[in-house]
């Protein structure tokens, strides 16, 4: 048994939840990652997974096993990954998923900067609001904004970009420009931006003197992708709230107008996001790193 490729064969199948997915990923077929899985238990004398024919479990030796190789296979990659680094220009595929607005307004107008340094590296965006899983996916890394929620997740902090609350002067001058957030309940009609994973309108967040105030009202009209979501505030079909980065030229010629500027809420974080115990290839470090110094420069407008 190779003992290096079957304890990063286990990690790979406890990271994707099943061996399907594992072995996809791995490009190995089912039956030979099963069996990489078993003599790593006989090895070692004990259950790393319980199997069913519906879904596989981490077993308590499992998960501590997993934790504490995690750490081995970390420190060889990073090992491996300086070596290659000093001998070799990064090269060959990126997968990188991204939001609609993020992808049109940041990262696609500054490509150009990443192309010209790393010539070798090609690209595939996959531009969408929808959450990724990176592994049955395979894609090496998500941009996202807001709160993390899964911490078998590698995120590294890339900036953040201000939320606006803005509707057009057609819009305004028909509904009144609300001086509160609370005159949002009365009579205005709000564009809810959906969450893709359950359907649910995101609340209108504001915040003053350190209080924090959601409006949550039933929405006109709801919309679960942020391109789309701009536009239906561009028709003048209600009051919407997005990113700055997506409306500066809105706003800078009159087609939009900001409204509670005292009210704005807290700065909103974006991060890349990769899974952990797979080996970070010299193209995906160096894309973080690109990343780390446009991206705050890009969303706050500069």
């Amino acid at each position: 048994m190779d003992q290096l490729t079957a304890i990063r064969a286990f990690a790979r199948v406890v990271e994707a939840g099943n061996f399907t997915r594992a072995a996809d990923s791995l490009d190995m077929p089912n039956a030979t990652l099963s069996k990489t899985v078993q003599e790593l238990e006989a090895h070692l004398g004990v259950r790393l997974l319980q199997r069913t024919t519906r879904r596989v479990t981490v077993t308590p030796e499992g998960n501590e096993y997993y934790e504490k190789t995690a750490r081995i296979l970390r420190d060889l990659e990073d090992v491996d990954t300086s070596f290659n680094a000093v001998r070799s220009k990064p090269r060959g595929l990126l997968r990188i998923d991204v939001g609609g607005s993020t992808a049109r307004d940041v990262l696609i107008p500054a490509l150009a900067d990443f192309m010209a340094r790393y010539p070798e590296i090609r690209l595939d965006l996959g531009v969408s609001d929808r959450p990724v899983d990176l592994i049955s996916d395979n894609v090496d890394c998500v941009i996202r904004g807001g709160p993390l929620d899964n911490s078998s997740l590698i995120a590294r902090y890339i900036g953040h970009a201000t939320l606006i609350t803005c509707a057009t002067p057609a819009y305004l001058k028909a509904f009144g420009t609300p001086a509160y957030p609370d005159e949002l309940k009365n009579g205005h009609r709000l564009v809810s931006y959906l969450s893709p994973q359950n359907g649910r309108a995101f609340p209108f967040r504001f915040e003053r003197d350190g209080g924090k105030t959601e409006i949550k009202v039933d929405h006109r009209i709801g919309v679960n992708e942020s391109n789309a979501h701009l536009a239906a505030g561009m028709a003048g079909l209600g009051i919407i709230q997005t990113f700055s980065y997506s409306i500066c030229e809105a706003l800078q010629r009159g087609a939009l107008v900001e409204i509670l500027t005292e009210w704005r809420p807290a700065p909103y974080p974006f991060h890349v996001v990769y899974p952990q115990n797979r080996h970070v290839p010299h193209r995906l470090r160096v894309f973080i790193d690109w990343l780390v110094e446009t991206f705050p420069q890009k969303v706050s407008g500069q």
